[in-house]
């Protein structure tokens, strides 16, 4: 028998236990722990409890913040998976429990709202442990069997500065540390005794189901853990690129020069950071060592020390390294350390990360609350009166499982040297959510969210992140109908725009995948989202945006548009208006998909008459070009390309010849403010339309550098960027699949398909995605002037081969085509 995580469909308790008068929806277990002041709090709790026979229990298990589970001194467990007041996720594990004591820990950690992640929501501070069966609960619920408690002293928490969305950091102190807390040991134990049980009876503090009871105050509603647990991996990598002397402990003004290594000592943290050996810090000593892991990496410090009393181990974490000391953006070639700086962006600190103080104790475990990430660790050692042994120094990978399934090939060798940057990329902003990005923020932002979400469609089958996404964001709105722009998020934040691409979120999953019924369930929001939209548009018909910060106009991060807001006047521009049309009728598909006909009929008229207002506002007939704003003084490749593919869903009807000369005029004006890294796709979706995959390649001239310039993941924003990891520059592995080869669903539920190779300069192209009731592979080779293809497509799937003109119907199975 072992331990482990499960995933349950439905919520435990669900029927009345009328011998225990427990009503439907309601635990028989209650939060310990809780309180509702303001000061951080780590806490364990532990039940040790007797059996005669060894057996495996399920048990229901959460907290608020976090928590980590122990078994007989063994993590099994992190969570709470991350959600919000209403939907309060619990995890799931099967118990091996042995033969005798059985001892149970949890570490639970809370933060007051402005030291926590962004994204991290809370009620109050507690723990539940329930088990599955009802009969146990005497044995191990929380509130009923003999659970103790302990605060775990020497945690103190210190902010993350310019790592502003992450939480605070923290510092351990050995000589306060419970050690051996996760197997029980060590005094200052006590009973469980909650100061607030007493308002268990007036419905406080329960522990309930989401949506199962009513008058529920200061309560989680609580939903199954949706999501498998996190990649946990120990890793030993990395490279020691210095080992050097310091005279002071602050390092963001010195550079990193090969002339100051001690060459002797990086030879022994070089076998350290491999696992073979340790490393022997004398007393009265300052040592300054970097580490290149040479990728990026998302993972909790693990250090384990012996000796050292009064030392000092702080372990910083970057991105990047930055050309000089000063307040900076000037990152560089990233794979170059020699002269360069360990710093932060915007701010001449040092580092973001943990500090460790060794108590002199042999085999000292010490690790963090959180993750950090990075490519780049400084690790600064002070030592006292004692020399200090570092046993052992390694890195447990934390992230989404997320593997890809699928493979692609073609004879250019810059798209698949691109094709593990922008991979590992989706991996690090892939967690408990989708992230922006790991470092700054580790928010789930719609516009962001949706590129994932896409690409992940592409590489792989598991669809659990991006159903997560969209029921939050769906779960966010707020009265007015309009979704927050990142979501979980407890500093609140609207972009007008991000609402409607979660309308066609919603629209992309129904293409993608095969569930119908959780798409129906998201057309009340659809209608919501579209109908709270409508106080923005004015008596023109045209998008006007209070000109306050209320609701931001953030499209695209282009040079020269402040704040990522296209020029407008009076809160008025053409990118915005042309996305709702877009979205109009992206909803429209949606409800004639569910037989609501009358509703398509609404968001096609609104979508007709707002093409119309647009026409008139912007068009510049001179130019042959949609103007962003009514002053016709600045243009993009932004609004010509949301006229183009709002003009693939039958829009700007009657005014095809407009479409046409914007459509020219994309590819040649040379004035235009140009679609950065999160925009082009909406660009390379243009091209995929125009049939112009030749200038798609010209545009990949940006990811095709990213090797060159030493980076391992897709960048925020051209040049100088703030973020090296942004995961919504991974959107050409999906344009991989859906544009070079053309493999896109026709058809809701992707039963009908779609393959439109092309290949641009390419001579070959292959690959095989995954497909809800299969895979979908495609060859594709051009001889001379004929383009032949081995396609496959899985069982029940039939649709159509395209160049130009020229169509082959396809079946289900394997197939040859040539045109």
């Amino acid at each position: 028998m072992t331990t482990h995580r499960v995933l349950v469909a439905t919520p435990p308790f669900a029927e009345t236990n009328a011998d225990t008068k427990r009503a439907a929806g309601t635990w028989p277990a209650k939060w310990i722990g809780t309180h509702t002041d303001d000061k951080p709090s780590v806490r364990a709790f532990r039940l040790r409890f007797n059996l005669e026979n060894a057996q495996t229990t399920r048990v229901h298990v959460t907290a608020d913040n976090r928590y980590e589970l122990f078994l007989n001194g063994e993590r099994i467990g992190r969570g709470s998976e991350r959600g919000d007041e209403r939907n309060w996720f619990f995890e799931t594990y099967d118990l091996a429990l042995d033969k005798g004591e059985n001892v149970l820990v949890a570490r639970v950690w809370w933060l007051p709202s402005l030291q926590t992640p962004f994204a991290q929501h809370s009620v109050h501070a507690g723990f539940v442990l329930c088990p599955d069966d009802e009969n146990l609960a005497p044995l191990l619920a929380t509130g009923v069997a003999n659970w103790d408690v302990k605060e775990l002293g020497g945690y103190s928490f210190t902010s993350p500065q310019m790592a502003w969305g992450t939480g605070d950091n923290v510092v351990i102190d050995g000589a306060q540390f419970a050690w051996n807390f996760e197997r029980g040991e060590g005094d200052s134990w006590s009973a469980v005794n909650d100061d607030v049980a007493a308002a268990i009876h007036y419905n406080l503090f329960r522990t309930v189901n989401a949506r199962s009871a009513n008058d529920l105050h200061f309560s989680h509603e609580l939903r199954p853990a949706t999501l498998p647990p996190q990649i946990d991996e120990l890793r030993h990598v990395g490279r020691v690129v210095l080992v050097s002397e310091l005279e002071a402990l602050k390092t963001c003004d010195v550079p990193l020069r090969e002339i100051d290594n001690i060459n002797d000592e990086r030879e022994v943290w070089q076998k350290l950071i491999l696992s073979n050996g340790d490393v022997v810090i004398p007393a009265h000593v300052k040592r300054r060592v970097l580490v290149d892991f040479e990728d990026y990496l998302c993972a909790y410090p693990e250090l384990k020390t012996s000796g050292g009393a009064g030392s000092t181990v702080r372990i910083h974490w970057q991105e990047s390294l930055f050309e000089s000391p000063k307040n900076s953006t000037d990152k560089g070639n990233r794979d170059e350390t020699e002269g360069k700086y360990f710093r932060q962006i915007w701010a001449d600190n040092d580092g973001i990360g943990d500090t460790f103080l060794p108590d002199g104790g042999e085999s000292r475990f010490f690790t963090t609350l959180w993750w950090q990430c990075g490519r780049y660790v400084e690790i600064v050692v002070e030592t006292r009166e004692e020399p200090l042994t570092i046993e052992s120094l390694a890195w447990r990978e934390t992230r989404y499982p997320t593997v890809d399934e699928s493979s692609f090939s073609c004879d250019d060798n810059r798209v698949l040297d691109v094709a593990p940057i922008m991979l590992r990329a989706l991996q690090m902003c892939s967690h408990e959510t989708y992230m922006d990005c790991p470092w700054y923020e580790q928010l789930q932002y719609i516009g962001d969210t949706r590129l994932q979400a896409l690409t992940s469609y592409t590489l792989m089958r598991d669809d659990r992140l991006a159903r997560k996404a969209i029921f939050l964001f769906d779960e966010s709105r707020m009265p007015e109908g309009l979704t927050y722009s990142r979501y979980p998020s407890r500093a609140l934040q609207f972009i007008h725009g991000f609402s409607l691409w979660w309308v066609a979120m919603v629209h992309d999953y129904a293409l993608w995948r095969d569930d119908l019924a959780f798409v129906k369930a998201r057309m009340h929001g659809v209608r919501s989202v579209l109908d709270g939209y409508e106080r923005f548009v004015n008596q023109d018909g045209l998008v006007q945006l209070p000109q306050d910060t209320s609701v931001l106009n953030f499209m695209d991060w282009v040079p020269g548009w402040e704040g990522g807001t296209p020029p407008s006047e009076n809160g008025i521009d053409a990118p915005a208006a042309m996305q709702r049309v877009l979205v109009l009728r992206q909803a429209a598909e949606l409800e004639e998909l569910f037989g609501e006909k009358e509703m398509a009929i609404r968001w096609r008229r609104r979508a007709r008459a707002g093409e119309d207002a647009i026409v008139k506002a912007f068009w510049n007939d001179e130019r042959g070009l949609f103007a962003d704003n009514s002053a016709h003084s600045n243009y993009s490749e932004h609004a010509q390309c949301l006229a183009v593919l709002t003009y693939a869903r039958n829009g700007f009807a009657g005014h095809e010849d407009k479409i046409a000369r914007a459509s020219e005029a994309l590819v040649e004006a040379p004035d235009l403010s140009r679609t950065t890294i999160y925009f082009a796709h909406y660009l390379f979706e243009t091209y995929k339309l125009l049939g112009r995959m030749d200038l798609y390649f010209a545009r990949l001239e940006l990811w095709f550098g990213l090797k060159q310039n030493g980076l391992k993941t897709t960048i925020e924003m051209p040049e100088p960027t703030r973020s090296d990891c942004h995961a919504w520059g991974a959107h050409p592995l999906y344009h991989n699949f859906s544009s070079l080869l053309g493999i896109r669903p026709t058809s809701f539920g992707f039963s009908g398909v779609e393959i439109a190779p092309q290949l641009a300069h390419l001579k070959e192209a292959s690959g095989t995605m995954p497909h809800p009731h299969g895979e979908i592979s495609v060859d594709v080779k051009r001889i001379g002037e004929t383009l032949h293809a081995t396609i496959s497509l899985p069982e029940g799937v039939t649709g159509v081969f395209r160049q130009g003109e020229q169509t082959v119907e396809l079946h289900s199975g394997t197939q040859e085509v040539s045109v």
